[in-house]
């Protein structure tokens, strides 16, 4: 089959399936977390109930610029999965899911609301701990495959963790970061615990937080997919490692979520870089000895 032909499939396969497999997990997620907590819980398809209900309701927004915004930041987590998915360069991937990121920061600090403005200074400070585990995990793939494509990752003999297994570790431990999850909630939340209610998100409400938890299902299957991309090789079974490691490792959060207490934002930036530096930093030192040797 004529490769552009499955680049097409593979972006429509995403742009379709990753809703369906986002809400699974997102219903996975609000289950386990109430049975952790002894408590009934709701239905598992609550989070395709409350998405329906927000899209019939009126927007309600402070200014059309937060509108606009909060666009941007799904158009450019859906564009980046896209790329991702079609095989595309992941360094410049991860620029283009960055910058939905930042459209998320401005449109929080757009709405000139108390609540709002501090949860967008929290993202920005929970992006100066993740971003630079994100470009390691990249360059670490590249220190690994020879290349920044995801098509030419995939088509390796072996599969990427086997040389970067502290790139692996590091970037599972930014993800609670990325996904919002205890003890790394800082700017928003999706329990009941947080002293700025909602943060980042209180003063987006009806069909455009409806646009917003969109683009954040996208986001979440997109990062779950990086996960995989460290098992996934030439080997069609590798497809199925990589699908029971991402589960595992969503489990795993879920069960962090509703275990540990929120830390303190400079505890977080702390523990994100020492953990950056000691795992990835040694994996990459091993790696530079290695080749070195082979030389």
């Amino acid at each position: 089959m004529n490769s552009t032909v499955i680049m097409i499939l593979n972006i429509a396969a995403f742009l379709i399936l990753a809703p369906v497999v986002g809400f699974f997990l997102e219903g996975y997620d609000r289950v386990l977390s109430s049975r952790l907590q002894r408590r009934m819980g709701p239905p598992f398809l609550q989070p395709v109930y409350d998405l329906i209900k927000l899209f019939e309701k009126q927007a309600i927004v402070v200014n059309n610029f937060e509108t606009a915004l909060v666009l941007g930041f799904t158009i450019f987590t859906i564009f980046s999965g896209c790329l991702f998915f079609a095989g595309g360069d992941i360094l410049l991937v991860f620029f283009a899911f960055s910058l939905a990121d930042m459209f998320l920061v401005l449109a929080a600090s757009s709405a000139n609301s108390p609540y709002s403005s501090l949860g967008s200074q929290r993202e920005f400070v929970q992006m100066m701990a993740y971003e630079p585990m994100t470009l390691l995990t990249a360059i670490g793939f590249y220190m690994t495959c020879g290349s920044f494509n995801v098509s030419d990752i995939i088509n390796q003999d072996m599969p990427a963790i086997v040389r970067t297994p502290g790139v692996f570790l590091g970037y599972c431990f930014i993800l609670i970061i990325k996904l919002r999850k205890s003890p790394f909630d800082l700017s928003t939340s999706h329990h009941a615990h947080q002293e700025m209610v909602k943060g980042l998100t209180q003063d987006i409400a009806g069909n455009v937080l409806g646009i917003l938890e969109l683009g954040e299902i996208y986001e979440e299957i997109f990062l779950m997919a990086i996960v995989m991309l460290f098992f996934i090789c030439k080997n069609p079974i590798s497809y199925v490692v990589g699908a029971v490691v991402a589960l595992i490792v969503f489990f795993i959060m879920i069960v962090i979520d509703n275990v540990f207490p929120r830390v303190k934002w400079n505890n977080m930036l702390i523990t994100s870089w020492g953990v950056t530096l000691s795992l990835a930093g040694s994996n990459f030192l091993v790696l530079t000895m290695l080749k070195i040797a082979r030389i």
